[in-house]
């Protein structure tokens, strides 16, 4: 088998289609929550708490030479970090407990019961006749 057919047996699988397509899916989705955190819930938390930015938070670990920058610890980035990534879960915890409540209410319609074939409910005639 060439190397170009193998390659296109590989590319053809289910899977690596399905793949592509969660991957695409995802992407988009990331931008939906992106934008939930950035443009719906960080505002007004921004306005409780102040507008506090962490990122500029940083620890000093020598004085500046020159032109040079002083090395630092930039541990506010990592507590912004951290705060987004609590937001965003937070978020995306929100929608998979809606979507999942919507899916529960579709769950506990009740099923139609089941049709009953025309040869029993032939039987079950007969049978009530003769009991009567």
């Amino acid at each position: 088998m060439s190397f170009i057919q193998e390659f296109k047996q590989f590319a053809m699988r289910g899977n690596v289609i399905d793949l592509a397509v969660g991957v695409v899916i995802g992407g988009a989705f990331g931008k939906i929550v992106n934008s939930l955190v950035a443009d719906i819930i960080t505002p007004p938390l921004g306005l409780v708490i102040g507008g506090v930015d962490f990122s500029n938070l940083t620890i000093n670990l020598n004085s500046p030479i020159g032109d040079l920058k002083p090395v630092t610890i930039n541990y506010g980035k990592f507590l912004q970090a951290s705060l987004d990534f609590i937001i965003i879960a937070f978020a995306l915890f929100l929608i998979i407990r809606t979507v999942n409540r919507l899916q529960k209410k579709e769950e506990e319609k009740p099923a139609p019961p089941p049709e009953i074939p025309a040869d029993v409910k032939l039987l079950t005639e007969i049978r009530d006749l003769l009991k009567k």
